[in-house]
């Protein structure tokens, strides 16, 4: 028996906050809160099956809705395959054209409850922000990465990667720990390339795994926070298996650190994440004005070395 296609609506408005809607009396799950949306119909498109839904549910009209992550879920009255989009932009204001309660949720304090059991990674890759940075001191020096460090911060970063592969085990340390803290004073994570002993004793908020380790890890570290670099689908498959919160996947476009090379371009980076169920960063020559081309991509954000800072 197949799974039941399902398009489901991450409705998205200022500061972060999202469109929660609670089943109504009769439904399975009577009582519960969910994103809204509903089944695709045979012969239709799951964008298409959004807007429909959108509209007889809620009495908008979508016009900005991108792909996300797709989640397989087994209840115990049918197994369903949920394809989650993020709706920036619609027409007409949110009701309940079907008698149905709903609220404005943050992923960091929900006020509603009971939420239906699938939602929680959901919620979970809600609360990574768009733009993910990565260190750039062998290029700058420590002292002028970390005064860019504070400005970005300033401006609204929430999450960075600590990646300096040239510096030795005690230097990484020493550096470390002066990011976190910096980081931490605003409200930011931080997590560290390739060193889970570094991780640790930095008190960052996870590791991001090489692609060389994700490939040899036979279980997810034991951190809040686990990233994961990806070149290629076995690499996505191994970041799903072993429950990273999010993957990186690139290079996307040329890079000045890897010249000649072209990068394996929107259209295969997208097909890449067809039915993928971790929220996915865009690597490689993208800058902030690529990222509605990224969320068109099915990307959750972009990643960006020399752009960060």
């Amino acid at each position: 028996m197949g799974r039941v296609e399902v398009a489901a609506a991450v409705i998205l408005r200022d500061a972060g906050r999202f469109l929660l809607a609670q089943r109504p009396a009769g439904k399975v799950y009577a009582g519960y809160w969910e994103f809204p949306g509903g089944k695709v119909e045979h012969g239709e498109s799951a964008a298409n099956a959004l807007a429909r839904e959108l509209h007889e549910e809620l009495g908008i009209d979508v016009e900005h809705a991108y792909p996300w992550i797709t989640r397989d879920y087994d209840y115990e009255h049918a197994a369903v395959r949920l394809r989650f989009f993020r709706v920036t932009r619609w027409r007409g204001e949110p009701h309940g054209r079907e008698n149905q309660r709903f609220a404005w949720q943050s992923a960091c304090q929900l006020t509603v409850a009971p939420l239906l059991p699938a939602n929680g990674p959901i919620l979970r890759a809600l609360k990574l922000p768009v733009l993910y940075g990565i260190s750039n001191v062998a290029n700058l020096g420590e002292d002028d990465f970390m005064r860019r460090l504070e400005r970005a911060l300033q401006h609204g970063m929430h999450l960075m990667q600590l990646r300096e592969p040239q510096l030795p085990g005690d230097s990484l340390l020493k550096l470390a720990a002066r990011v976190v803290k910096l980081a931490h004073d605003y409200g930011a994570r931080v997590v560290i390339n390739g060193s889970v002993e570094v991780a640790g004793l930095s008190g960052a908020d996870g590791v991001h795994l090489t692609s060389a380790q994700l490939m040899r890890a036979e279980a997810r570290p034991a951190f809040d926070l686990v990233g994961a670099s990806c070149h290629d689908a076995a690499e996505l498959a191994r970041a799903a298996a072993i429950g990273a919160d999010f993957a990186v996947l690139g290079p996307v476009l040329p890079t000045p650190s890897h010249p000649g090379m072209p990068g394996m371009g929107w259209e295969n980076f997208a097909a890449l994440l067809e039915d993928y169920p971790l929220p996915v960063y865009a690597l490689g020559g993208t800058r902030k004005e690529n990222l509605e081309t990224a969320w068109r991509a099915g990307a959750h954000g972009i990643s960006m070395l020399r752009g960060a800072w």
